[in-house]
């Protein structure tokens, strides 16, 4: 992201490399001083209502690697976009068993079709294809797949993980158009 004040949400996702699996905080992220300070401007002209504007609050603290402060957004929103973020949050924390039950409350959202369309072309290598084909099967995105292929990557697969980390950027991708659209 540059260092201008960005004029859409989806800049926010602008990063020198992809929100990490994990915990860990990247270089170049911005601390929440400064995503509140470029964020209350957009989100002041926007047409949103509160809560959709609080889930975007919520995701865009997720990729700046602001764990709690998203989970404390999160787990106030009890619809099937706070779920999606809060099962995005404990995925990352890691607690995979809690990921898949915010997951499990998610439901058949929206974003899953999409997903699996805009995965495909992604997968360059073999690896990266073969991969999807376990996460993806029959080109359905599987939300409980996709966190069973993090935890893999992060404890005994390391080489899956970059593309596990462009597939998770799709995701906030997806999730953010589905969350200013509806």
């Amino acid at each position: 992201m540059s260092e201008s004040q960005p004029t859409k949400f989806e800049e926010f996702l602008e990063t020198v490399e992809p929100a990490s699996l994990g915990p860990e905080t990247r270089p170049g992220c911005k601390s929440i001083a400064e995503l509140k300070r470029a964020l209350e401007p957009l989100l002041a002209r926007s047409q949103l209502p509160a809560e959709r504007k609080q889930l975007i609050r919520a995701l865009l603290f997720l990729w700046h690697d602001h764990l709690d402060e998203a989970h404390e957004i999160a787990q106030s929103i009890h619809h099937a976009e706070g779920s999606f973020i809060h099962g995005i949050m404990h995925r990352r924390e890691p607690d995979y068993g809690n990921a898949k039950y915010w997951f499990h409350r998610v439901g058949r959202h929206a974003a899953f079709a999409l997903l699996a369309r805009r995965a495909g072309p992604l997968a360059v290598s073999e690896a990266d294809k073969k991969l999807l084909a376990r996460i993806s099967p029959k080109e359905a995105w599987d939300a409980f797949l996709f966190i069973d292929a993090c935890q893999r990557a992060r404890s005994s697969a390391p080489e899956d993980e970059p593309f596990l980390r462009q597939l998770q950027k799709l995701e906030f991708v997806t999730l953010l158009e589905q969350i200013m659209s509806a």
